[in-house]
């Protein structure tokens, strides 16, 4: 999935380059947008409590 630059530029300092490739390349079900994005956008959103076997569990509330 494409990540806008901005969030990319903002996983800059994860220490671990194979990670980030990881999570660029996996989708989720976003609860909040009510459609499919990169984990890179939901990992970074303010909502984002943890993922557990691809279950996004997020606070839900609106952003």
């Amino acid at each position: 999935m494409r990540v806008p630059k901005a969030l990319s530029e903002e996983l800059k300092n994860l220490p671990s380059k194979k990670m980030l490739r990881k999570m660029k390349r996996e989708a989720v079900d976003c609860p909040v947008k009510g459609k499919r994005v990169s984990f890179v956008e939901c990992y970074l959103c303010p909502n984002f409590v943890r993922r557990v076997r691809g279950i996004v569990y997020c606070r839900g509330e609106e952003l």
